[in-house]
């Protein structure tokens, strides 16, 4: 507390994941934080379960339960300084159960420790590199949506500075999350009008987790500072492509050497490499689900939009869903391209970490890489062309489940069948738009 108002901070906001990595959090007066470090904090287990829209899903264990209580302790090892908001320092929380020292099966955290811990039982530990793609939004009455594409110039791709920025956005942004202690190295204007990438550097894979979380509900503050909207959408605009979640891993056995490293192989890939890829091609329908999870996920999806569609791998190949980016030694890796920037990073780092292990315990076999350019179905299986079958892909992947655990699992498939029961039901505009006046 000291050194907290030694530093001008008098506001303790405590955070936390939801089941889709929506930011829920208090904020707490320092004087009152011994207490809280104490007892935590009270918050109804339902907003696990809670849409974005606001409405409480019926998941087990929540309204069937009469919306009980979790407890969120904050863990101040991740305490930092908000840049851009004076006088408040921020920290991670950790879910319990009430009066308990069990941690929350459906906590996204726990989600993913449970994948290290049985990626641990193999001698090897994941390291996570995210890189997250996002649309920059200003609001604009004469749109339907309300927003319109900041900077909406086009041709800007992979373009720095004002031209594609001009109000300097990114600038703002980097040096914001920098001094928060994200790990952020670099950004870009991205492909899209509007569209910008920012690279966060890579590290054990809660660790990574973690940022990549407080990276995505930064960058939303730092816009609406703005008077801006940053959206992590999959694809926000017909006509314009989707944001992109991708994932470099590796693994690392206990002395700190990369496993997947192969100098005497022909492609350079060890064997646990090449079982570690089978393993996510092996489990990638039940992936989307995880890292595709929402209805908007599968319009970004298709042939030639640089977004996977096919379960395939490749050397250095960016049409490939899980690409072999072209260094070795410590830095070989798997650059898994299957995800959207809607995807809670929790649980799709921890659907890879689990995916992996299953590949490596199993000592599955890949197929031969992808040759030339993608998006043949002739080649590769079709990966799931929508949230539905997605799900049903997850919920009969039993393997995957049991890295993740059945509480969690069954959370999940309740909250996101919900959903798609709720857009089966909605009228959309395009209906209208096609149906209306001459039907």
């Amino acid at each position: 507390m000291r050194e907290l108002a030694a530093d001008g901070i008098d506001v303790v906001r405590v955070s936390y994941p939801d089941l889709i990595g929506i930011e829920r959090a208090r904020d707490v007066l320092v004087e009152r934080l011994p207490a809280v470090v104490d007892h935590g904090l009270s918050f109804c287990r339902a907003v696990y379960h809670t849409t974005p829209g606001g409405e409480t899903v019926e998941v087990p264990g929540g309204m069937d339960a009469g919306l009980p209580d979790i407890c969120v302790r904050p863990d101040l090892s991740t305490l930092a300084k908000i840049p851009w908001e004076d006088g408040v320092a921020s920290c991670l929380g950790e879910a319990y159960e009430p009066a308990s020292d069990d941690l929350c099966p459906e906590g996204p955290r726990e989600v993913l420790r449970r994948a290290i811990a049985k990626l641990g039982e193999l001698g090897m530990h994941a390291v996570a590199g995210p890189e997250f793609e996002y649309y920059l939004c200003e609001p604009d009455p004469s749109s339907p949506a309300g927003w319109r594409r900041y900077a909406d110039a086009p041709g800007n791709v992979y373009t720095s500075g004002r031209k594609g920025d001009p109000d300097g956005h990114v600038l703002r942004v980097l040096r914001h999350l920098r001094d928060l202690g994200l790990g952020v190295t670099m950004g870009n204007h991205e492909f899209g009008g509007g569209q910008f990438e920012i690279n966060i550097d890579h590290s054990a894979a809660l660790d990574a987790a973690d940022r990549a979380f407080r990276f995505k509900s930064s960058v939303q503050e730092i816009a609406r500072s703005e008077g801006r909207m940053a959206t992590f959408m999959a694809k926000p605009f017909n006509d314009q492509d989707g944001s992109g979640f991708h994932v470099h891993l590796s693994c690392q056995d206990a002395e700190g050497r990369n496993v997947f490293d192969g100098p005497d192989s022909e492609d350079g890939l060890s064997e646990t490499a090449h079982h570690a890829i089978a393993g996510v091609l092996e489990h990638a329908p039940a992936l989307a689900a995880l890292l595709n999870p929402t209805i908007n996920s599968y319009k970004r999806f298709g042939p030639d939009s640089l977004a996977p569609w096919l379960i395939d791998w490749g050397l250095d190949n960016r049409s490939a869903m899980v690409r072999i980016p072209p260094e070795r030694g410590g830095a070989s890796r798997l650059e898994v391209r299957l995800g959207d920037a809607s995807a809670n990073p929790y649980l799709g780092i921890a659907g890879l970490i689990a995916a992996v292990y299953l590949g490596v315990r199993d000592k599955a076999s890949a197929p031969p890489p992808l040759e030339g350019y993608g998006y043949d179905a002739a080649k590769s299986p079709v990966l799931p062309g929508g949230l539905s079958a997605a799900l049903d892909a997850l919920a009969a992947d039993e393997a995957l489940k049991d890295v993740l655990g059945e509480p969690f699992v069954t959370a999940f498939l309740a909250y996101k069948r919900d959903e798609v029961a709720r857009f089966r039901r909605h009228v959309t505009d395009w209906e209208f738009r096609e149906y209306a006046y001459h039907l």
